[in-house]
């Protein structure tokens, strides 16, 4: 049986998210996309693939039956996540997870609740991958990793064996991380950047090898 699925907000996420929910289901039907959610106005009415921006967040109790995709979450935005998520107000128990049927995903591998994996993913063996994650596509994350709560980890990214990142992370494409590497909680690692000693939480680290430049400001 199908599940309703309503996605917020209407971003470049939301629209990635789309084009796996598709792939699912073209192998077997699993989602029925009832509509996109912004709290821009100048939004509603707009479509992709179909599939309207119905309205603000009274959707979501207009559609209570529907389970919920929320992916806000840039590099400039990254740090209001957290917030932006909780503020919806959705019980842990309705939001989904979504996985592109070309996402390799070992058995003991753990992904939390509303979480995006997007194509051609590896999570490998004992890797656990928190809540409100987003992964974007071609990344890596090899065995015994841990991806906290609310990350956004880039396309193309190789995150070594045994490497910690804490908690509203963003790791920009690109990006290597050695193993037994420890990187704080709301941390930036920019792009193309060489992981290879543990970085500090709350900053922005950029170069080859990575190096703090700024704190975050939030």
């Amino acid at each position: 049986m199908s599940k309703k699925l309503l996605i917020f907000p209407f971003g470049g996420n939301a629209k990635e998210s789309l084009i796996s929910i598709l792939a699912i289901n073209e192998t077997r039907w699993e989602w029925d996309v009832v509509g996109f959610i912004d709290d821009d106005h100048s939004l509603h009415g707009k479509d992709y693939c179909g599939i309207k921006v119905l309205g603000g967040r009274e959707q979501f109790k207009e559609h209570s039956d529907a389970l919920v995709l929320a992916v806000p979450g840039s590099p400039s935005g990254y740090l209001r996540r957290k917030a932006i998520i909780q503020s919806l107000g959705i019980e842990n128990s309705r939001f989904a997870t979504i996985s592109h049927p070309s996402v390799v995903k070992a058995p003991d591998a753990v992904v939390g609740y509303n979480t995006l994996i997007m194509p051609h993913v590896v999570v490998s063996c004992g890797v656990q991958i928190g809540d409100h994650c987003i992964i974007l596509p071609n990344t890596v994350i090899a065995h015994d990793s841990v991806v906290g709560d609310y990350c956004c980890i880039g396309s193309n990214v190789s995150i070594s064996g045994s490497v910690s990142i804490g908690p509203e992370c963003y790791i920009g494409s690109g990006v290597k991380v050695r193993e037994h590497v420890r990187i704080g909680k709301r941390t930036l690692i920019g792009l193309g950047s060489n992981v290879v000693t543990d970085i500090a939480e709350a900053v922005v680290a950029v170069g080859n090898p990575a190096t703090v430049r700024e704190k975050n400001s939030l």
